[in-house]
């Protein structure tokens, strides 16, 4: 059940009216930033399969997810959908927003159930104008989502199976900062454009190499450096440019 948050402003400081508080964004909020922010959030916890924008459809609200996993999927038109981005604690739903867009271009789906804080889409066109560090902070992050989307495209295109996957446990964990991934082979397929045999394949390979324990239904990373190993390129690219990124704004971030 969403919780609306009034008169709670606490410095945004681990916490928000009790509710433990994990998203980069609003942990990094200066004081006057959260004053005018917090009041307008409403805390929402988030299903799995939830949807939160869908293509072709106007965006109602902004999300900081608070904990959880969303994907961001390109959908085509026999219904067939590849992922193109993930969103955490990292992160905030909603960026056409940021530029004065109403409608979003992709469908954003929770993959692992969580929790957001979520804010009216006129309500947040308004705060940003009174918020510099808040918009910056979305620019820049949204900065992250193109790279991760072209790093994506080519990796969809050019890996193996089986490196993708590693990769894209690699980024979930970053996200989520659990080594338990509950998603089942068909939710897997779906998200790496690929068969649900090619994902048993993937996921018995990365199991036989030690760096992960499996199950239908559920993934346990067991060996961080053995499934960093066996990911692709891709994984280690975002992160270094994530880093540069980063020290060229003096910000410090879990987005990678």
């Amino acid at each position: 059940m969403e919780r609306r948050l009034q008169n709670i402003y606490s410095g945004c400081n681990g916490s928000i009216d009790g509710t433990p508080l994990f998203n980069d964004f609003l942990l990094s909020l200066p004081d006057r930033e959260c004053e005018l922010l917090c009041p307008r959030l409403v805390f929402v916890p988030l299903r799995t399969h939830d949807v939160l924008n869908e293509t072709g459809e106007p965006i109602k609200y902004g999300y900081f997810m608070n904990s959880g996993l969303a994907s961001i999927l390109n959908v085509m038109e026999d219904g067939k959908s590849v992922e193109v981005g993930v969103a955490g604690r990292d992160g905030f739903v909603g960026m056409p927003l940021l530029v004065g867009f109403e409608s979003s271009p992709s469908r954003v789906i929770i993959q692992i159930e969580g929790s957001a804080f979520r804010v009216r889409a006129l309500a947040l066109a308004e705060l940003l104008h009174a918020c510099p560090v808040l918009e910056t902070g979305l620019l820049r992050y949204g900065q992250l989502l193109g790279l991760q989307s072209a790093q994506l495209a080519a990796c969809n295109r050019l890996h193996l199976v089986e490196r993708r996957l590693a990769r894209w446990l690699l980024m979930c964990r970053d996200r989520t900062g659990s080594d338990f991934v509950p998603l089942t082979q068909e939710t897997l397929s779906n998200i790496l454009g690929t068969q649900r045999s090619s994902i048993t394949l993937a996921a018995g390979i990365l199991q036989k190499e030690g760096a992960i324990s499996y199950t239908p239904g559920h993934v346990k990373i067991i060996n961080l450096n053995l499934l960093e190993n066996a990911a692709c390129e891709c994984y280690g690219a975002l992160v270094q440019q994530a880093s540069r990124w980063n020290n060229e704004s003096g910000l410090t971030r879990r987005a990678l």
